[in-house]
């Protein structure tokens, strides 16, 4: 096989070889360490995310608390 037939997979079925690749992870790491390790793990990785989202969007962590506190 060659760079050709990858390169044309990918273009074509992003989507589905990113969610394999992601369900084939989560499934190793469920059996290695068990459901509620993996679902911390995950919860981890999801706010992890979030907050890098934050940093490129330059986005300051107080602004953000403000918009979800009340005033006062």
């Amino acid at each position: 096989m060659d760079k050709e037939f990858f390169t044309k997979a990918w273009q074509e079925h992003k989507g589905r070889i990113v969610g394999v690749s992601l369900g084939l992870i989560v499934g190793i790491v469920f059996v290695t360490i068990g459901f509620w390790k993996t679902v911390i793990l995950l919860m981890c990785v999801g706010i992890g995310y979030w907050l890098g989202g934050m940093t490129d969007k330059q986005e300051k962590f107080m602004n953000f608390l403000d918009k979800i506190l009340p005033k006062g």
